[in-house]
């Protein structure tokens, strides 16, 4: 593992000169127009992203790369400042931010929704009351016909068969929203799992990335675990419809995850949205975020290299890129979250000058 982060590093490290210019001259090097520009991070949007960074790089010729790593890499490389953004689903708590080298900056981009995708034989359509998610990924429930399972899902037919759960064994944003969700439904998991990127899980296996996961559970007769919904619906992977705190049973689905974001965003857009009030939302949503430092002016970045970079972030958040969410599976910010989006960016500075 140690190995592989070190070679990522590198890989990032070398994109990265490609677009800032390897002079070594420093006041040349802030000088140099920007070739290419670096993100790592989540790969719970990595679809949507990957869909309209290429777009990007089409129209404007300008190379935008991407590594799916997670969203604990994602911080860790834009802290390292080897990356122009990061990307997580977990905002940067108070704690976290203050380990920064700067002032880190929140953009939301879309929505998406993290499910409960399973493997069973005849792919019934199952329910999950909040109980059930608790006995399920916490190992109190082991055999998919037991009677807990049975009584919420009455009428089907469900096998004589181990439940095998699969986790994402890498720090995970995925992994925080959907023990955010965990640890505001169940005071069980609160106390004993808690909420992370990374956590210490009491049963099943673990698997790297959204696309790990997903590859595990549709390759393992009897399992289950949580991705975005985008991978589930790729691999055609069957979800659960999850019972909401209004007590309704909700389908992921662009219309129910944009539900879920009804209510208000603070100016620094670190909002979360698991567990919503919303009667018709779906309770294991989030919106994701770049991050970005608001000093742009770090490792001796130029000052077009700064400047691209919050171009393609601003043009992420147009009607542009959000027309592309719902083809992938995402739901578009609502017009509240791009203006708030909007504030965020207009704060950004390159020398203490600001570049919007």
């Amino acid at each position: 593992m140690k190995k592989f982060q070190l070679l990522l590093t590198a890989v990032i490290a070398v994109a990265l000169m490609a677009g800032c210019g390897g002079s070594g001259k420093e006041k040349a090097k802030t000088a140099e127009k920007a070739e290419t520009i670096t993100g790592a991070g989540a790969t719970f949007p990595q679809p949507f992203y990957n869909k309209i960074f290429k777009n990007y790089s089409s129209e404007k010729g300008l190379l935008v790369t991407y590594g799916g790593i997670g969203s604990g890499g994602g911080i860790r490389s834009l802290k390292d400042e080897i990356v122009d953004f990061g990307a997580s689903d977990a905002f940067l708590n108070d704690a976290k931010l203050a380990e920064m080298p700067g002032k880190v900056l929140h953009i939301p981009t879309c929505l998406g929704a993290v499910v409960a995708a399973y493997n069973l034989p005849e792919k019934p359509e199952l329910k999950f009351t909040p109980e059930l998610m608790e006995g399920i990924f916490m190992g109190k429930i082991t055999n998919w016909n037991d009677a807990k399972i049975a009584a919420v899902n009455p009428g089907i037919n469900l096998p004589d068969l181990a439940i095998t759960v699969v986790y994402r064994s890498d720090g995970s944003g995925t992994t925080f929203i959907f023990s955010d969700y965990m640890s505001k439904v169940s005071a069980d998991w609160k106390e004993k799992i808690g909420t992370g990127k990374a956590l210490q899980w009491p049963v099943g296996i673990g698997a790297k990335g959204n696309p790990g996961v997903a590859g595990t559970i549709s390759q393992t007769v009897g399992a289950i675990g949580y991705i975005g919904s985008e991978y589930a619906f790729a691999q055609d992977i069957p979800v659960a419809s999850i019972q909401n705190l209004a007590g309704n049973f909700i389908k992921p689905s662009v219309e129910s995850v944009s539900a879920s974001a009804k209510g208000e965003m603070p100016a620094d857009t670190r909002v979360s949205l698991t567990n919503t009030d919303a009667v018709d939302g779906y309770p294991i949503s989030s919106f994701t975020w770049l991050i970005i430092y608001k000093e742009q002016n770090y490792k001796n970045r130029s000052l077009d290299q700064a400047v691209q970079t919050i171009k393609l972030i601003d043009w992420a958040i147009s009607a542009d890129a959000q027309k592309e969410t719902t083809k992938v599976h995402y739901a578009p910010l609502p017009e509240t979250a791009v203006a708030k989006a909007k504030a965020v960016l207009s704060t950004v500075t390159y020398n203490g000058k600001s570049l919007k």
